[in-house]
């Protein structure tokens, strides 16, 4: 039994946060001792393991600032991450083995100071996530681009979520090409999946007269290219019969947090252009849905429609998979590794006229919806399950408590 300590920013609703939770749930399953450290912990606003016991979690340092007056959004996380370090080493009576880190790399000096093992998971290099379209702001991220590098380079072990996550990671830090990070693919607990859903929980989530319903399922985020869902929808319209579109409807399903104004504004965004579009009557919107609804979203919807380009990995299109459902997806970043063309959905080019053309098929042809659907769950259950995942992070973890990297191999 090995005592491991998870450190993440803000413990809230997203892939990144799914994966840890899951990371968390994967080492109690091995009968490790898990604890979660977090600079923010909303439980109205969470997953519910981490609200219901499944995961102990303490929140310290949410007193701190998020950004100052909308701007250096990355300093402060970069400070609530080393305070949060600093209350796990010096001041919390949590004593661990082994800590697993993600997101923010500064924090990893800090927890040097303790005698624990480090894991860092690079989801993607953040420095990669944002624009320096000014010289103050190329000014601002020198040298956090540079901590970043470093800090990183100070983990044991440093994990990604894709080969493709791997391959960015080597081209952008070139001091630590030596240090190639090791996959761990994401996963999936199928058993909450496999739950039935309460009737209550799925009143008039979806229209009774669509058909044909299009789900997305993501934050609302401009990097996340959702306007490609309604542009693809728009197009479909002028390439089916007046019959077929009667029956076509489109979910757009997304994380939503008050306290993020992009998620506001990116909302408003997009309504705008359903009006625009004239397509108001054909999209739902629906804001930081429960795993109830997820699950009935996902039971009536016809495939997922997946946007963002270069994607790191992408849970939802998985999840998707495993509830028998084709994904249509752009034919960059993590889906090329978790979507098998024309057998599991469709990978294209992230432009309109080619999800239209992907959605039509699904019109011409319904059976596609099963026949896809079942290569898709295949898939997931041999490349993404829950027991997989746990004993691959099993290895990892018993490699650095044990210091012999030879008696677990970790591919």
């Amino acid at each position: 039994m090995v005592r491991v300590a998870f450190i993440h920013p803000d413990l809230g609703i997203g892939g990144a946060e799914r994966l840890v939770v899951d990371a968390g749930l994967a080492l109690k399953s091995r009968g490790h001792e898990v604890q979660f450290f977090t600079s923010h912990h909303d439980k109205s606003h969470c997953f519910e393991e981490t609200r219901n016991g499944s995961l102990q979690v303490t929140a310290a340092g949410d007193w701190l600032p998020r950004h100052c007056f909308g701007y250096l959004y990355a300093f402060w996380a970069y400070i609530r991450m080393i305070y949060v370090s600093f209350y796990l080493v010096f001041f919390s009576s949590w004593r661990m083995d082994v800590v697993f880190c993600d997101q923010v790399s500064v924090c990893i000096p800090v927890l040097k100071l303790s005698k624990a093992r480090i894991v860092f998971y690079c989801h993607f290099p953040d420095l990669l996530l944002t624009q320096r379209k000014s010289f103050l702001k190329k000014m601002y991220r020198a040298p956090l681009d540079w901590l970043e590098e470093i800090t990183t380079g100070m983990a044991d072990i440093v994990l990604v979520n894709s080969n493709f996550t791997a391959e960015t990671f080597v081209s952008t830090f070139t001091s630590l090409r030596s240090n190639r990070p090791r996959v761990l693919y994401p996963s999936l607990n199928f058993l909450s999946f496999d739950t039935p859903v309460a009737e209550e929980e799925t009143k008039d989530l979806i229209p009774p007269t669509a058909k044909a319903v299009f789900l997305s399922i993501n934050r609302y985020e401009r990097k996340k290219n959702l306007n490609l869902a309604l542009e693809a929808l728009d197009w479909l319209r002028n390439i089916i019969s007046d019959k077929e579109w009667k029956d076509v409807h489109l979910v757009m399903a997304g994380g939503y947090d008050e306290r993020v104004v992009e998620n506001k504004e990116h909302f408003l965004e997009l309504c705008k252009l359903a009006e625009q579009y004239n397509l108001s009557s054909k999209v739902t919107f629906v804001r930081s849905f429960s795993d109830a609804q997820k699950l009935t979203f996902l039971n009536h919807c016809t495939c997922l429609i997946y946007t963002p380009s270069h994607e790191h990995f992408g849970i939802v299109p998985i999840e998707a998979m495993y509830m028998k459902r084709p994904v249509i997806a752009v034919n960059s970043g993590g889906p090329l590794e978790t979507i098998q063309n024309g057998v599991t959905g469709f990978l294209c080019n992230p432009d309109a006229e080619s999800f239209a053309l992907a959605m039509q098929k699904f019109l011409k042809n319904p059976s596609l919806r099963s026949t896809l659907g079942d290569a898709g769950k295949q898939n997931v259950i041999k490349k993404f399950s829950f027991d997989v995942f746990a004993q691959h992070l099993h290895n990892i973890v018993c490699c650095l408590y044990l210091l012999e990297f030879d008696a677990y191999p970790l591919d």
